[in-house]
Parts: structure tokens; C-alpha cells; sequence
């Protein structure tokens, strides 16, 4: 092969990749996408893709629960990522010749292949770094000197009456919990986010109840009313008073920042958790 060939073509390899153009799906895809280096690719967004900054800046082309295709389109995408909840978008878009990746980030373990996978996709050097960081925190979280069963809480409410979605089984919140040697207070064998009514807490009876909120998104909660009507509820929780409140804004995303989730959470389960017995 001559020197001018292998140049043209080199020259085209390089003009394709700075050419991507990525549109993601999901605000963890977003923020993976950025962390791997790639952000100048991405063309196009879900909805509450925020961080980091930069991301605010893109066109968003719906809720991650209902992109809207032609918006996408209208973005002349190269590469659509998403999840398992975005399979229907995805399969739409092939009709329409479009390169698609759907991953899976459930599991601690499926977000770190997921970041490889999608690192050689984009062509990115930065995954051995992102899944080191995951790695390293969940070799250093605590083992628990007490054991307990712990109940995950999605969002901060004043009123309980109505339905409460906690974290369930396969699903990388579980991980964390069993990670220092605790159980899921939800036992039942159902989807990786259980709602529970008020009966249905009073049943599980959790040793700890950690609430996710974000001040960012939820804004206009009275904590220490939310606080009252969860210490209201009879359970070792409340009686020992093991309820807490984590307000972090990545706490939800199961993106290369589940690390930071792992330590702050694993913190308030095992050293939190012991200073109070």
C-alpha cells in the first residue's frame, strides 16, 4: 500500500470518528458520553440530562421515557444510544438506517461493561479509568459490623398515603446494600422498583430506611414534615431512629458516578448506621 493510500485513508478514518454524531438517550448515557471524552459528539439529549454543565446546552429531543423520533432524525444522527426502556425508539430508528446501541445499566457490573462497550463504539481510551474508579470504591466500602436489613427510598414526600417506590432486586442500589454484608428489606420477587403502600412498609419492617433526595429536583419538600410522617410509621426504622435522608443529585443515575454513590451510601448504611448502636 503507498504512502498516499494508507494517508487518505487514515485521513478518513479520523474525519468519520470527529464527524460522530451521537444522541443519547438517557441523562447516564449523556454523562458517560462526557466522561469518556466524547462530548463534543453528542448532538442531541433526553430531558433532565444535567450535568454535566455543558450538557444543558444541547437540543433536547424529549423524556427519556418518550423521545420524540423526529426530532432525533431531524438531528442527522450517527449513533442513537439508549437503554432497555428505549428498545421501541431504537427499533424505530433502524427503519430509518440509523446505527443504534442499547445497553443495560442496572447492575454495578452491567454499568461498568456497558462502559466499555460503549468506550469502543465512540472510540474512546478513558473506560479502563471510569470502571478502576467504580472498582476501587466498592473495594473500599465497609463491611458492617451489624448487619440489617435496609430499605432504599426514591424521593422525599410529606404525604405517605399515597404509593412509595424503593429500590428492588437487580438493580445497582441492591448491590450497594449487599456490598457491606446488609439485606433488602424488600424480599419479594417483583421489578427493581417496587411500590409499597403504607401497609406494605409497616410489613417489611426495615432495620434502616435511607430516603434519595435531590433539592435540585424537589425543591419545595418540608424535610422535617417528610421526616415526621416517616418516623410515624412503625418500624425498627423509626424506633431506633435509623431513617436518614441522602441529598445528592447523581444518587439516581447509574452512570460512571455510581461510584460516588457507592461510598456516600455505604457510609450511611455501615459507619452512619453503627454510631447510632
Amino acid at each position: 500500500m503507498s504512502i498516499r493510500i494508507f494517508s487518505f485513508i487514515l485521513f478518513f478514518t479520523l474525519n468519520s470518528w470527529a464527524n460522530e454524531r451521537i444522541v443519547s438517550l438517557s441523562p447516564s448515557l449523556t454523562e458517560i458520553v462526557y466522561a469518556l471524552d466524547k462530548g463534543d459528539s453528542l448532538v442531541g439529549t433526553s430531558s433532565y440530562s444535567l450535568h454535566p454543565q455543558k450538557a444543558l446546552e444541547l437540543p433536547i429531543i424529549g423524556g427519556y421515557r418518550n423521545p420524540n423520533v423526529e426530532r432525533i432524525l431531524a438531528l442527522s444522527p450517527t449513533l442513537v444510544i439508549g437503554q432497555d426502556f428505549s428498545q421501541s425508539t431504537l427499533e424505530k430508528l433502524k427503519y430509518f438506517k440509523i446505527k443504534t446501541l442499547m445497553l443495560d445499566l442496572r447492575t454495578i457490573e452491567s454499568i461498568k461493561k456497558s462502559i466499555n462497550i460503549l468506550a469502543n463504539e465512540i472510540n474512546s481510551k478513558m473506560s479502563n479509568k471510569l470502571i478502576q474508579d467504580i472498582e476501587d470504591a466498592t473495594n473500599r466500602a465497609s463491611k458492617n459490623k451489624t448487619p440489617h436489613s435496609v430499605m432504599i427510598v426514591y424521593g422525599l414526600r410529606e404525604d405517605l398515603r399515597s404509593s412509595t417506590y424503593i429500590a428492588g432486586h437487580d438493580i445497582f442500589f441492591e448491590d450497594i446494600i449487599k456490598l457491606g454484608g446488609n439485606t433488602n428489606a424488600y424480599q419479594a420477587t417483583s421489578t427493581s422498583q417496587p411500590v409499597l403502600g403504607y401497609e406494605n412498609i409497616i410489613a417489611l419492617n426495615p432495620d434502616q430506611i435511607i430516603i434519595l433526595h435531590s433539592h435540585a429536583t424537589e425543591p419545595n419538600i418540608d424535610v422535617k414534615k417528610a421526616l415526621k410522617a416517616w418516623y410515624s410509621i412503625p418500624t425498627n426504622a423509626s424506633r431506633n431512629k435509623n431513617i436518614s435522608i441522602v441529598d445528592e443529585n447523581y444518587l439516581h443515575i447509574p452512570s460512571h458516578r455510581v461510584a460516588l454513590t457507592i461510598k456516600i451510601l455505604s457510609n450511611e448504611m455501615n459507619e452512619n448506621y453503627n454510631a447510632g448502636h
